[in-house]
């Protein structure tokens, strides 16, 4: 049976690469659809406007989702399983006519993206191993470009392209390494931690902010994580604050505000090493906002994750929660 379900504005309702078995009807509030474009790589942003569906081409081709889908402010979704969509479509041929329109502007708009794609003239085996390189450092794929560059470096280390591919090589060396940066540790390890010798100040104001936390001045705390993203001087301390401030909102009950932090967090980490705890808080902040659909959304999306062991403690706490709210 078709039922509305509320989100809060920040929120992601599906995240690229989710598994697509719901088709979703825009009652109010207004969408971001969110994904790449297949030329540039660039990030492409289309506005569901109300009385729209959306999510519905990859529901009916059974594929994963191809795009982030984001509440810009307070949205209520209907949402329809595929049988469901099926069946309404069946009986309302406007509903049909609809859909094809959609299809057919998304089916034109790849077409002109792939046919001047096939229109450039066609590059080397070297210009386009450099490019692919080219490609990940532009998209901060890091650890892509990394192996690319060096790839390149093997293959034609007196190449035109040596001297810049030796220098991108030597800038994603250290970009690798920061880009997802691991949060810090657990509260009860935070009073044993502390800066090395020769750190960054945002580094010392870092282990500042988790004795705080050590403490349960979780106010103090979120005061100065903000202080250092609001800095931005150090990129692996901003990460692991970004994450930090989320918690720290879980902890003094801002539950929305959790799920609007949290979301900037996957959204600007998506490879963030504790992505899997983060939608863990989201989905506790869902459910003790009373939005036990929602919830089971994030502890779902936890357990589909081909994670790491790190992942371990945020699954079995997924799993926990997930057979509290079925039973």
């Amino acid at each position: 049976m078709p039922k509305p379900l509320p989100y809060k504005a920040g929120s992601l309702i599906y995240f690229r690469g989710d598994p697509a078995d719901k088709v979703f009807l825009l009652q109010s509030g207004k969408v971001n659809l969110v994904y790449q474009d297949i030329e540039t790589g660039e990030d492409v942003h289309d506005l569901v406007q109300q009385g729209e569906f959306f999510g519905v081409k990859s529901a009916l081709g059974r594929y994963p989702r191809e795009e982030n889908a984001a509440a810009i402010m307070d949205v209520t979704a209907m949402t329809f399983t595929v049988p469901e969509f099926e069946a309404l479509a069946a009986a309302n041929t406007r509903i049909i006519m609809k859909m094809l329109k959609v299809l057919s502007n998304q089916l034109r708009k790849i077409h002109k993206q792939v046919s001047s794609l096939m229109a450039k003239e066609e590059q080397s085996p070297e210009d386009g191993l450099y490019s692919v390189g080219e490609y990940y450092l532009k998209t901060k794929n890091y650890d892509h470009a990394r192996y690319v560059f060096s790839r390149y470096l093997v293959y034609y280390p007196s190449g035109k392209n040596a001297a810049q591919a030796a220098a991108n090589l030597r800038q994603v060396e250290g970009l690798a390494t920061t880009r997802a940066a691991p949060s810090s540790p657990p509260p009860n390890q935070a009073a044993q931690a502390s800066p090395k010798q020769g750190q960054s100040e945002a580094a010392k104001a870092f282990y500042e902010a988790m004795s705080f936390v050590s403490q349960q001045k979780n106010s103090q705390a979120y005061l100065a994580f903000k202080k250092i993203v609001d800095a931005n001087e150090d990129a692996e301390y901003v990460a692991k604050s970004n994450f930090e401030i989320g918690h720290c909102l879980f902890l003094l009950n801002k539950y929305e505000e959790c799920i609007k932090c949290f979301t900037m967090v996957i959204t600007k980490y998506p490879k963030h090493p504790d992505l899997a705890d983060a939608l863990f808080y989201m989905g506790q902040s869902y459910e003790k906002s009373n939005m036990k659909e929602q919830a089971q959304t994030f502890y779902k999306k936890i357990l589909s994750m081909s994670g790491s062991e790190d992942d371990e403690g945020a699954r079995v706490k997924a799993k926990r929660a997930l057979s509290a709210l079925e039973g």
